[in-house]
């Protein structure tokens, strides 16, 4: 007896998800700070062709600009609490 194809679908979509546990849990020991909908993300993209190297160079870049525009950020509220006393 065959498989229906949600049957199919569904073990694919576990054998999928356990896989994003796995790898987030090596994420979280290696201290990579990903998500779960993150690396799920990455894990797409490098399914589809993207080079692993150049996406990790990419999320450190964006990361570093995140912080770089934080740090304006706060600054700026704390010039403008300054001036408003």
């Amino acid at each position: 007896m065959s498989k229906m194809p949600s049957d199919e679908r569904s073990e694919k979509q576990a054998a999928a998800q356990q896989a994003v546990d796995i790898l987030h849990e090596i994420s979280t020991l290696l201290n990579c700070h990903l998500d779960r909908r993150t690396l799920s993300i990455c894990i797409s993209m490098i399914e589809n062709g993207v080079n692993p190297e150049a996406l990790a160079t990419a999320v450190k870049e964006l990361r570093g600009e995140a912080r770089e525009i934080a740090l304006e950020n706060a600054a700026a509220a704390a010039a403008a609490a300054a001036r408003r006393r």
